[in-house]
């Protein structure tokens, strides 16, 4: 019988290089993918950044001789440019703000390892994401979280569809990363002491407004900072300079701790309110995507994540449309959103999700 055939997404890391040596190690033949997606067109924006993606390239390439499999790189920087970098900027152009890992990892990360395994005739795809896979008793197909909350990355991949999770495989979700690291350098890879990225790949520096305006090449305008009422409390730098839930680099002094509650761009406003003004039970999402069950038909009571780093809350979920979830939390909630997705748990399954819209 043949030996099952996978492609691994291989980014020049600690993570899906160990990932693709436990798969050679079970029996698979590993074939590993480089994708080229924004790093390498960065000569005109960041010198760092373009070298720090052709090294991804040459470190991926050099694991993939360490340990005795094929390399290929392809380039899907067209991909990337017009599903997430174009969507980043329209979502702060319009006051929302995204979570542009979320959105690489369905449209492009996964799109573009499922096609390349198709073109080369793999079984199945894999990477080195912090999560597993499981097929449930109803036959559908879910994420289950990570062995360790710290680096569990179910959130930025609970947009996967039925037929993406049931071609992937996440062998490194069983683990701690200590003993990824350790693994790495039991093998020999000269990745294992390679430091984790932290920032959004296309924005190195972390200057998300400088970027988009670059990037758009729209003039940024001014505004009013505003009470919920209406009334202006001073000027700001421009609605991409700011987010729902942001205390610093406001540049007021109101007497007591204020916060960004809303922007609206229609009115080129920002919304500023004390940290009680801040705080709502209540998350509203759509665009939703499910995948433990195909639907959530009666008002359910989950876990729920309404951003990467947050650790998590229980509320009551119901539909209110078709679309659309309303999600009630025990407890206020501080930072809601738009933009960013509430994630819901049963347990360490992924139920599924949605993108916010708001709160009250």
């Amino acid at each position: 019988m043949d030996r099952k055939k996978v492609i691994v997404g291989m980014s020049g890391g600690v993570d899906s290089s160990v990932a693709a040596y436990l798969l050679k190690e079970e029996g698979y033949e590993v074939i590993g993918v480089t994708m080229q997606m924004w790093n390498q067109e960065m000569e005109d924006h960041c010198e760092d950044c373009k070298s720090c993606g052709q090294r991804a390239v040459e470190d991926a390439k050099k694991v993939a001789e360490e340990i005795g499999i094929s390399h290929y790189v392809f380039d899907f920087r067209k991909e990337f440019r017009q599903n997430v970098v174009d969507n980043f900027i329209n979502e702060y152009e319009n006051g929302r703000t995204p979570n542009p890992c979320i959105v690489c990892n369905k449209y492009v990360k996964w799109e573009a390892l499922m096609k390349q395994g198709s073109e080369l005739g793999a079984d199945y795809i894999a990477t080195g994401h912090y999560a597993g896979v499981k097929r449930l008793e109803n036959g559908r197909y879910t994420l289950c979280r990570a062995s360790t909350d710290k680096k569990d990355q179910t959130y930025a991949l609970y947009r996967l569809t039925q037929e993406q999770l049931s071609k992937t495989i996440m062998p490194v979700g069983i683990y701690e990363k200590e003993t990824i690291r350790k693994i790495a350098e039991k093998i020999g890879v000269s990745v294992a002491n390679k430091p984790d990225s932290q920032d959004i790949c296309f924005i190195p520096d972390g200057d998300y407004a400088s970027f988009i305006e670059k990037e758009s090449g729209s003039e940024v305008k001014k505004g009013h900072f505003v009470t919920k009422d209406g009334n202006i409390l001073g000027e700001h730098k421009g609605i991409i300079h700011y987010t729902v839930g942001q205390r610093k680099g406001l540049g007021l002094a109101l007497g007591y701790p204020a916060f960004v509650l809303e922007i609206r761009p229609e009115t080129n406003e920002v919304v500023i309110g004390d940290v009680q003004a801040s705080l709502t039970k209540y998350v509203r999402a759509n665009r939703l995507n499910f995948m433990s069950v195909d639907d959530i038909h009666n008002p359910i009571r989950l876990w729920a994540k309404i951003r990467y780093n947050h650790k998590g809350a229980w509320c009551n979920v119901e539909k209110t449309g078709p679309d659309e979830i309303l999600c009630t939390f025990d407890e206020p909630q501080r930072a809601v959103t738009p933009g960013q997705s509430v994630v819901l748990y049963d347990g360490d399954i992924v139920v599924g999700g949605g993108i916010i819209t708001g709160g009250k």
